[in-house]
Order: structure tokens, then sequence, then C-alpha cells
């Protein structure tokens, strides 16, 4: 009698380290895309605070519409879009990119609320001292500013780090893709499942613990 093919393999230590790799592509494009997103967030939030109604009409519209629109549609729009302008982008690139804009769209509302929330004595006493516009930002309102609005930022980098999973629709190999691929060909998703929940809260649980201890410094 001839015995039963079996098309499927168990989950195995090779898998393991296949899910690792995929959890280091998982922080290279988060660490990028959060870094780039906080860069361009912080000018946009100036830009909101300083031009007042032009401001909010203009490039408070544009973010709106990243943050209105979900990001898996973003993704793939810009990914099937950027071939007819003449980009040729692989699923990394793409990602980064829509990723940043992302992100960006929502630190600006984050760093204008830092802003806003160095009240106008303070900064009526840093110009009465002789300090220039640029150096009452640098020594007084951004110090004091990214202060208040900080476990909001945080709370933004665990969200696009999270999100970065939906870059696996453009064929990027990263934590949730791998995962995929694991359980189509092992038939386990639940030790898979687990394995790559135990990762991404591995990945967050070192970033939220080190923003409370930051909070617990500056209260004091």
């Amino acid at each position: 009698m001839e015995q039963p093919i079996n098309f499927f393999s168990g989950f195995s230590f090779n898998d393991l380290l296949f899910l690792g790799e995929a959890a280091g592509r998982t922080i290279l494009i988060s660490i990028l895309s959060i870094t780039i997103g906080t860069i361009f967030g912080c000018l946009f939030g100036w830009i909101l605070q300083v031009s007042g109604t032009a401001g909010a009409v203009s490039v408070g519209a544009f973010l709106d519409i990243f943050r209105s629109v979900p990001l898996i549609i973003q993704l793939i729009l810009f990914y099937n879009f950027a071939p007819m302008i003449g980009l040729s982008l692989d699923p990394f690139a793409s990602g980064v990119i829509v990723l940043s804009i992302y992100a960006a769209a929502l630190v600006a509302n984050v760093a204008r609320g830092g802003i806003e929330a160095v009240g106008r004595p303070m900064r009526r006493a840093a110009r009465s001292l002789g300090m220039s516009y640029w150096q009452d930002m640098r020594y007084v309102v951004w110090p004091i500013g990214l202060r208040a609005v900080f476990p909001a930022w945080v709370g933004v980098a665990l969200g696009v780090m999270k999100d970065s999973a939906l870059v696996s629709v453009l064929g990027y190999v990263e934590l949730l893709k791998a995962s995929q691929i694991l359980i189509t060909r092992t038939q386990e998703p639940f030790i898979i499942l687990t394995v790559a929940g135990a990762f991404y809260f591995a990945l967050s649980y070192p970033l939220s613990r080190y923003s409370a201890r930051l909070e617990e410094r500056w209260s004091q």
C-alpha cells in the first residue's frame, strides 16, 4: 500500500530564523519611515502653526488626505501609479515613501500641538531676553513642546510600526508576509501567529517602556 504524500512540513528552527529575518525587515522599514515622517511632520506642524488659516486650507487639506484614506489603499495606488510617471520602485522603497508620508501627516498635528503648548508669556519672555525667533524655537519651544507631546508621538510611532505589516500587499516580505508564507507551507497558523505576535511585542514593548521612563524622569 502506497504511503500518502504529505505536502506540508512542521514548524522548524529554520522557520523561526525566517521570521526573525522578517522581523528585522519590519524594524528597518519602520525606523526609516518613522524617522523621515517625524522630520517632515515637525516641518508641516510648524507650517500649520505659523500660517494660520492659509496653512490649514493648503497644507492641512493635503495632510487630511493621507490621514483619511486607508493606508492599504495608499500603498496599492502609489505602487501601481509610480511606474506611470517613470519611477521604478521596489516594494520596500514604495512602502518607505508611503509610510513616511502617512507618519508625517499624523506627526504634523502632534508637532503643532507641541508648539501651541508653550504659552505666549513664556515666548514673550524669551524674546525680551534678546532671543531671535529661531533661538526661541530652538531653546524654548521645541524642548518644552516636545516633552508635552512625546507620549502622543510614541503612539504614532507604535502605530506606524504595526501598520508596516500592510506593506506585505506589495510583496515585501516583512513579519506578516513571512507568517502567511509559513502558514501556507506548514498549516500551523496558531504556532506561527503566536510567534509573530511575540516578535511584534518584542519590537513594541521596549519603545513603550522607554517612553514611560522618560515621562517619569521629566515629571520629577
